[in-house]
């Protein structure tokens, strides 16, 4: 398995950053996006790593936010045959908040029609090598950051989130901004054993540029020494301020730069 970040918000490659997430992996039986960042960033910076994006054959959209589901109109002008994994509810209005504006931050509902969409509604197994889970436990190490988003009647509950779980030789779960937690989303999906975790933990607000309290960081670090087997990337939402702080104490935490490659 091998997995190459595409669009995310840091990078030290020749490959542009942008506010945003897209993960390009590739298994043995599929050529998978994980999500498609925010606009034209993803089909440059795959220009520049001679990944055709037309090969593609599965895309799975993490949750219904625009820098994760932005460019999904431009790609499928360049893919007509990729079959696009997304929670239904992902094409509902999701707002963020500032003082007292509502800034809109979803996706395009009119792509919720296109033939090659496949709207689901929990979790849901794709094949033998492939598996979506949904986490609507929140209860442990929860990020404020989510405070200011929000859905059309109230805060968000993320029902929308989806994350991915690859069975190879070794097993790989793939998240987006981990809106549920990453201890939460680790309590279920555990009990697989992944011996590589990447994504983004959310604990960065890119309005405000704070990150969270070192309390909850202490936290999170504590939950997360049971995981001590399994190598964790994180990326984009977490921020580098945060993750500089966790890697002191979490030795099997890296940072998944835009451009970087890893082989599981």
């Amino acid at each position: 398995m091998k997995i190459i970040s595409l669009v995310d918000n840091n990078t030290q490659s020749e490959l542009k950053a942008k506010h945003g997430l897209s993960l390009y992996i590739e298994t043995v039986k599929h050529k998978i996006l994980f999500d498609v960042g925010p606009d034209k960033t993803l089909f440059e910076n795959a220009q520049k790593r001679n990944i055709d994006l037309s090969k593609v054959d599965i895309v799975i959209i993490s949750h219904g936010h625009v820098d994760h589901g932005g460019a999904l109109q431009k790609f499928l002008e360049v893919n007509s045959t990729a079959k696009i994994y997304i929670q239904r509810k992902a094409f509902e209005p999701h707002y963020s908040k500032t003082f007292f504006f509502k800034i809109p931050v979803g996706i395009d509902k009119k792509i919720e029609s296109n033939t090659q969409v496949i709207l689901l509604d929990s979790d849901y197994v794709i094949d033998d090598e492939l598996l979506l889970i949904t986490v609507q436990k929140k209860d442990k190490c929860y990020s404020p950051v989510n405070n200011v988003l929000y859905e059309e009647h109230g805060a968000d509950k993320f029902l929308h989130e989806q994350h991915l779980i690859v069975f190879e030789k070794n097993v790989a779960l793939i998240m987006g901004c981990g809106h549920s937690g990453i201890v939460n989303i680790m309590d279920k999906a555990g009990k697989y054993n992944p011996k590589v975790c990447v994504g983004g933990f959310h604990l960065y607000n890119p309005i405000t540029k704070k990150s969270v309290s070192k309390k909850l960081l202490d936290e999170i670090s504590k939950e997360l020494e049971v995981y001590a087997q399994t190598k964790f990337y994180t990326c984009h939402c977490t921020g580098l301020k945060a993750f500089q702080y966790l890697s002191k104490k979490l030795h099997n935490l890296l940072y998944l730069y835009c451009g970087e490659s890893i082989e599981i």
